[in-house]
């Protein structure tokens, strides 16, 4: 299938600590670019998420947020025995050197680093719970964007027909409308020149004829719009391979545009070049 560049997606359940998070948001980027904020006591999981997200996410500005809400299920905190005793032993020193000093509050105590143990669940179910809920999120990340991708194609499909309907409505009038700016030519040259030169004449029409035909244009149309339509059905990370083709699109249009010889193939060119853009406005979003 294809799938969008963007989504959002987001999954949690209770531990013996709290309610563990995780949030899953994706935007367009030209590469695999992945953004974790993380909780600094789940950090070690850093390395075993990213492996989860780059084995289901191929393209897109990921980021990744896991958050602890520590509630009254958690296991209470303690005081460190150890880390009070350093602590007491510090605070006498420093009222040997410091007479005067205010002694220290029971809110300052709490606050010194290692006073406060906390409790901590097994890390290896804190892990087991937090791959299953990447994984969970990443299931529901991905139908989102698969969703959203379809929505893509289905406006890229309807770009490409008209397009070719537009290309198979002017080919026929390509003909007439060069014979036609042949035939005003001649008049102008021999004006120019005079009737004694027909081979200068004749040889300037010819170079004319060969910088305004357009099949080998058209069938370069073609081929790319029945490419697009093959990458489509094929589904998978085509983005790239879609801007590409909508490059190349645009390249042909251009030419048409620059070899018209009559309004109405004129017109045909800007308007495949109006849809092309619109194609290439929709590309952008998919992976």
């Amino acid at each position: 299938m294809i799938h969008s560049m963007t989504g959002y997606a987001a999954a949690a359940a209770e531990s013996p600590r709290g309610r563990l998070s995780v949030e899953l948001r994706s935007v367009n980027s030209r590469f695999l670019d992945l953004q974790f904020r993380i909780a600094d006591d789940l950090r070690a999981l850093e390395p075993l998420l990213r492996e989860r997200i780059v084995a289901a996410v191929s393209r897109g500005k990921l980021d990744c947020r896991v958050f602890l809400n520590e509630g009254a299920a958690a296991a209470p905190a303690t005081l460190d025995p150890q880390a009070l005793e350093h602590l007491r032993a510090l605070a006498a020193q420093a009222k040997q050197a410091f007479p005067d000093a205010t002694a220290l509050r029971v809110a300052d105590v709490l606050r010194w680093p290692g006073i406060v143990s906390e409790a901590h669940a097994d890390d290896d179910a804190m892990r087991a719970l937090a791959l299953r809920l990447v994984d969970q999120a990443l299931g529901e990340l991905n139908a989102a964007r698969a969703r959203e991708g379809a929505k893509l194609a289905a406006v890229v499909h309807e770009r490409i027909a008209a397009m070719r309907k537009r290309v198979e409505e002017v080919a026929p009038l390509i003909p007439e409308a060069v014979l036609n700016f042949r035939k005003k030519l001649e008049e102008r040259l021999r004006e120019a020149l005079g009737t004694g030169q027909d081979e200068r004449i004749r040889a300037e029409i010819a170079l004319f004829a060969s910088k305004v035909d357009v099949e080998e244009e058209l069938d370069r149309l073609r081929a790319h719009f029945a490419e697009v339509e093959r990458v489509l059905a094929a589904g998978g990370p085509a983005g790239k391979r879609l801007d590409f083709l909508s490059q190349e699109l645009n390249r042909e249009a251009n030419t048409l545009a620059s070899k018209a010889v009559s309004g109405a193939v004129s017109d045909a060119a800007l308007e495949l070049k109006l849809l092309v853009e619109q194609v290439r406005e929709q590309v952008q979003n998919i992976e």
